[in-house]
């Protein structure tokens, strides 16, 4: 069956051919979903076709970046969780020298200490969502967020990967799957030196300093 040009006539704008260039870009993960490179050139927009009013889409899209922060942050959570289940279930399953290797501090303190971390940006994200969800500021907090969920999914996804060892490179065991997903949370939507400067600016208020 064909699709339709037109996916929903009071949403979106005829997708013109002519106006707008779409290449897809090629990803190390993330696959579920497609990232796509987009040039609009000389594309009228009817009025009935515009949502909200003319000259507000960028403040329209303000509204929408402590929420995609927050939800990129769960996302990134989510990963480092299943990355360190995974991680302690195979320290637990695997025996050198006699002994499951789970019994080894040096093995059971750092996987400890990742599920420290990702506990810890859990209450960050929950405080962000509650905050944004009463209609309350949270900037703050959906940035710090942004910041630490991400850092706390893919520690614990490499953490993965390296009590695996040479095994946690093989596709068959996910690890570096999971390692992959969580490395695109930490450069996407913007940087992490970005988030500091936003928290030292509005937090702290000190100067600008970009």
């Amino acid at each position: 069956m064909q699709a339709s040009n037109r996916w929903h006539h009071d949403v979106y704008a005829d997708f013109d051919h002519a106006k707008i260039d779409v290449q897809r870009v090629p990803r190390m993960g993330r696959k579920a979903v497609d990232s796509n490179s987009i040039f609009v050139d000389r594309l009228f927009i009817a009025e009935e076709d515009r949502i909200g009013e003319e000259g507000k889409g960028f403040s329209y899209i303000l509204h929408s970046l402590n929420p995609e922060r927050i939800l990129i942050a769960v996302e990134a959570i989510g990963i480092g969780q299943d990355a360190l289940r995974r991680a302690t279930r195979d320290a637990k399953e695997r025996v050198v020298f006699d002994r499951a290797i789970d019994q080894k501090q040096g093995i059971q303190h750092p996987l400890a200490k990742k599920w420290m971390y990702l506990e810890c940006a859990w209450l960050m994200a929950t405080r962000a969502a509650e905050l944004h969800d009463m209609g309350s500021p949270c900037g703050a907090e959906a940035n710090s967020s942004k910041f630490f969920g991400p850092r706390a999914g893919h520690g614990a996804a490499w953490k993965a990967v390296t009590t695996q060892g040479g095994f946690g490179c093989a596709k068959e065991y996910h690890v570096e799957r999971l390692c992959r997903e969580a490395a695109l949370t930490r450069l996407a939507p913007i940087t992490e030196q970005l988030f500091l400067s936003v928290i030292a600016e509005k937090v702290l208020e000190i100067p600008k300093s970009y």
